[in-house]
């Protein structure tokens, strides 16, 4: 009878010593049965021990919880195993009860955020967290039995076109301009691989501005890091015949990058500010004079002069703007990318500060942006990229090329309407990802 009680304590958290719970562990089990069924995974994985931890991870969104509940699920059963057939002295009795209640409080961390996940896939209320977290088997035979509660998605386990395709051509390398060949940028979540960027192959001319596209998570700050080998990827980074990733450290200040939050101190001058980054930045062959002449330059191309002697906590939200885009100009760059320049500012501090850079990009600089309100400033753009998650949410490219055909190939004349139509139905998009993947891939191949 106790190898019986433990072998149901393994498949059912319980045993027969707790009748209650048994029953309440089998019906909660039957609900996952069901939930299992509406998110595609076959049902037969409740069954398994451990597998089915992950699985329900699965179902929730939330793989890397899932897997952490598996391993949780693994360490309870081994020092369980080990407290039912070892004997144990009392302070190694001690010693495993203090384990096993460590262990139990972590797993009751990750219930809950996988708790949270399935509130999330199911467009429920979050209160629904309280009868999940105490009795779970409510909500798990709603969910898993009713027809009113459904999955906004299924298991990426679904079949995707785009997300198996590969155009396997490349973006020709030249002498000038910005060449991108992008096999894949992977991650490592809890010993599995996750792909966050694939198959992304581009030449920018130099003299472009470029709009960066794309919904969240679709990897546009992934695909910058890349491109600016702050991150790298598997890729091949060519700005104006020389490699990125093999010159980095002679290129770095090549390319000017400006975040969305900046790092000034607010104790420091517009001057000062801008003679640290000239000192940091300029090759050490430059002379005094020669930084200090730089510098008043580039006050006077961003509108700076005027408050040069004011400390940077004291800018409004436009100077400040300008002032981050001139610590980055001080080098004089090649390539610009920005992420977000106009967050915070108004329309009218916002058209000023991309005709700005409208301006840079004239002197045959290139300049790639992300900006969440693209349309009132969409003029100034030569092209766009668009970045968009294929069935296995890897961000993929959907599109590059000029701002007029991109209207023409998306059949959408705003690029807030574009955004939308590759985004996912559950984010309020389209779910027509997969669709302009291939179709782009297509005009590639022409």
């Amino acid at each position: 009878m106790n190898v019986v009680n433990f072998i149901l304590d393994i498949f059912f958290d319980a045993g027969l010593n707790a009748p209650w719970q048994l029953t309440m562990s089998f019906l909660y089990w039957v609900g996952i049965w069901g939930i299992y069924k509406k998110s595609g995974i076959p049902s037969w994985w409740v069954f398994v021990p451990v597998a089915r931890e992950y699985q329900l991870g699965a179902c929730a969104g939330r793989v890397a919880e899932g897997h952490v509940a598996a391993f949780l699920k693994i360490l309870n059963i081994v020092f369980s195993a080990v407290g039912f057939f070892l004997p144990l002295s009392e302070n190694s009795f001690l010693f495993m009860f203090v384990i096993v209640l460590l262990l139990q409080l972590i797993t009751i961390v990750y219930d809950i955020r996988i708790a949270l996940g399935l509130i999330e896939v199911y467009d429920q209320k979050k209160v629904w967290i309280i009868p999940w977290m105490f009795i779970s088997f409510v909500p798990a035979l709603l969910w898993g039995w009713l027809k009113r509660y459904q999955p906004l998605w299924k298991v990426e386990e679904i079949k995707s076109e785009a997300a198996n395709f590969f155009s396997g051509s490349k973006a020709a390398v030249l002498d000038n301009g910005l060449t991108v060949n992008l096999e894949e940028r992977t991650t490592t979540e809890y010993f599995r691989k996750k792909y966050l960027l694939r198959d992304i192959h581009m030449y920018i001319q130099p003299g472009h501005m470029v709009l960066l596209l794309g919904g969240s998570g679709a990897g546009k700050t992934t695909f910058l890091n890349a491109v600016n080998g702050y991150e790298k990827a598997d890729a091949e980074v060519v700005l104006n015949g020389r490699n990125m990733y093999k010159n980095y450290k002679e290129m770095q200040y090549d390319i000017g990058f400006v975040p969305q939050l900046d790092l000034m101190r607010g104790s420091d001058s517009v001057l000062r500010t801008l003679t640290d980054a000239a000192a940091m930045r300029l090759p050490s062959s430059f002379t005094r004079a020669e930084r200090n002449t730089r510098v008043e330059d580039v006050m006077k191309i961003f509108g700076l002069t005027p408050v040069k002697n004011n400390l940077v906590s004291k800018l409004s939200g436009g100077q400040r703007k300008r002032l981050s885009i001139a610590m980055e100009f001080i080098s004089n760059p090649s390539l610009f990318i920005l992420d977000e320049p106009d967050s915070g500012l108004d329309g009218v501090m916002a058209r000023e500060l991309f005709q700005q850079l409208r301006q840079i990009a004239d002197q045959g600089k290139i300049i790639i942006v992300i900006t969440h309100t693209p349309d009132r400033v969409i003029d100034l753009f030569d092209d766009v990229i668009v970045l968009a998650k294929d069935g296995k949410r890897t961000g993929r490219l959907a599109y590059y090329g000029s701002i007029q055909e991109a209207r023409t190939f998306f059949g959408k004349d705003k690029m807030e309407e574009i955004v939308k139509s590759v985004n996912r139905q559950e984010e309020g998009g389209e779910g027509r990802a997969d669709e302009f993947i291939l179709k782009y891939a297509e005009v590639q191949h022409g």
